[in-house]
């Protein structure tokens, strides 16, 4: 009973996702009232630009309503401008462009079997990576502040020197670890300092299922210079643990079942193989393979995934091996566009998942949070 419950809320978690698909229009089919898929970043940009709306935001709502040749509209983030504000050439681009919703779109009976397998024919699945995410110098720059787990809030002070911040592991889900993290980068190398949050600590103490503990301690890393595609790193712990730390961050009711949470200690020697490119019109995203403080990941994590008119970021992280923890799988669903105006692009919210063995000895979900994102900066 308890396998069946954690794989229907496992599909909870995924489905949804695809059922924002929208497919590319047929050829020749007319439509003349329509929002555009965000999923051409330049002409997005432009014809903000063109309006003066500063910044722009490529993955803004825009709805071009050309019905009434007298009066035809555009509207970006419920605000309305005149077609004709836009130059001619950005004119031509808004009525050909392929990636259309259908806002006057026939629905029948039918529909409720048909209408998504229909639309399953989107082209513009895979593209290359920006400029900046194969850059080895580069790439640390991410304008996305993760609450738990994710990529490293990158800020440039100029170009490649400047600084990362980040709350747990890049490979962590939410109330995981208690690890903190801050790093500055130049020319590819960086170097920080790995601390604890003892709020945090206290909260995952009650749990302690699969959880990473740390002390204190710094990390330094590189990244190749040849397109972002592998990174090395070596962190040190520079104060071990004592026993009364590991009494405290241990639970013997569970080690009997296996479940010992990882306390850091003594160095490691990490790595990741990533593979940068875009995804459904992505801004960042990448598959990777990694060992990371003595465990094994691989995954997939992208941000500003387009469906069907819909915004979301998506991850997955697997941890097959590890030196001391259980097997664990993360996922992440975090949808945007869920405030208007400037604020349908400033953060995501979501679920985040946990599935490991339980308390109870049991594979299942051990953790079911909301994770939050915020954009602070512009993408990428």
């Amino acid at each position: 009973m308890n396998h069946k419950f954690n794989f229907f809320l496992l599909l909870l978690l995924i489905i949804p996702a695809f059922n924002f698909v929208h497919a590319q229009n047929e050829p020749g089919e007319k439509i003349v009232y329509y929002q555009m898929e965000p999923l051409d970043d330049s002409l997005f940009i432009k014809m903000q630009q063109e309006l003066f709306i500063d910044p722009p935001d490529p993955k803004a709502e825009i709805i071009a309503d050309l019905r009434d040749p007298n009066n035809q509209t555009v509207s970006i983030k419920g605000v309305l401008y005149p077609f004709l504000a836009l130059k001619p050439e950005t004119r031509a681009k808004v009525i050909t462009y392929p990636f259309k919703i259908n806002l006057e779109e026939q629905i029948n009976f039918g529909s409720v079997f048909s209408r998504v397998i229909e639309k399953l024919r989107i082209q513009k699945v895979f593209s290359p990576p920006t400029l900046y995410q194969i850059s080895s110098t580069l790439g640390y720059i991410n304008p996305f502040l993760q609450l738990f787990g994710g990529e490293q809030f990158g800020i440039p002070i100029k170009q490649d020197l400047g600084f990362s911040v980040g709350m747990g592991t890049p490979y962590s889900g939410p109330m995981e670890t208690n690890i903190v993290e801050a790093n500055f980068h130049i020319l590819g190398f960086y170097g920080g300092v790995l601390g604890p949050v003892d709020a945090f600590s206290e909260t995952l103490i009650s749990k302690n299922f699969n959880d990473i503990y740390v002390t204190s301690g710094y990390q330094i890393g590189y990244v190749l210079p040849f397109g972002n595609f592998f990174e090395f790193s070596y962190q040190h712990i520079t104060t071990p643990p004592t026993h009364s730390d590991s009494v405290y961050f241990t639970r013997n009711d569970i080690d009997a079942l296996g479940l010992k949470a990882k306390v850091l200690a003594g160095s490691y020697y990490s790595w990741e193989l990533r593979y940068p490119i875009s995804i459904l019109g992505s801004t960042r995203a990448k598959f990777y393979v990694a060992k990371n403080l003595g465990e094994l990941h691989l995954g997939f994590t992208g941000r500003e995934l387009s469906l069907g008119g819909s915004t979301f970021d998506f991850g997955f992280d697997a941890m097959p091996v590890s030196d001391v923890r259980q097997p664990e799988y993360i996922f992440n669903l975090l949808v945007q566009k869920i405030a208007e105006t400037w604020a349908s692009s400033a953060f995501s919210i979501g679920p985040s998942m946990i599935l490991s063995k339980n308390d109870k000895g049991n594979f299942g979900a051990v953790s079911v949070l909301f994770n939050i994102r915020l954009k602070v900066g512009s993408s990428l």
